[in-house]
């Protein structure tokens, strides 16, 4: 299971990329193998604020709804729209395709609060 070394991650499988002051959101290739195949995303609107551990959207399988929770907060910059179309997206390329926002961050020491990937995956092997 792909676990990128670069990210950090949350207790409830979201992962953090940071370019510059903006910070991209998805969910973990953990997350998506449990949720099965994903049939519709719902996400934030741009200008939208999110707050840590609130939820921020959902993905829906064919097995469940799932809420989304905010690793960070901050104010919603870019919405990756193509999931709309596509949301297999996140089954395919959680990492790469599959990002779902991109937010300015408020408070950026909630990023280093989060999980490297180390971490992480021992989480998840503990489950």
């Amino acid at each position: 299971m792909s676990i990128p070394k670069e990210l950090r991650y949350s207790e409830e499988h979201e992962w953090v990329r940071v370019e510059g002051n903006k910070y991209y959101i998805g969910i973990t290739h953990f997350a998506q193998s449990e949720l099965g195949d994903i049939v519709f995303v719902e996400l934030p609107e741009v200008g939208d604020d999110i707050t840590v551990n609130e939820p921020f959207g959902s993905v829906e399988s064919v097995k469940t709804v799932s809420e989304l929770y905010a690793p960070i907060s901050g104010k919603v910059v870019e919405v990756n729209s193509s999931l709309d179309d596509n949301p297999e997206f996140v089954n395919e390329s959680p990492y790469e395709k599959a990002w779902m926002v991109v937010v300015e961050a408020s408070n950026t020491s909630e990023y280093e609060e989060l999980m490297s990937a180390e971490k992480y995956e021992e989480m998840i092997n503990q489950d």
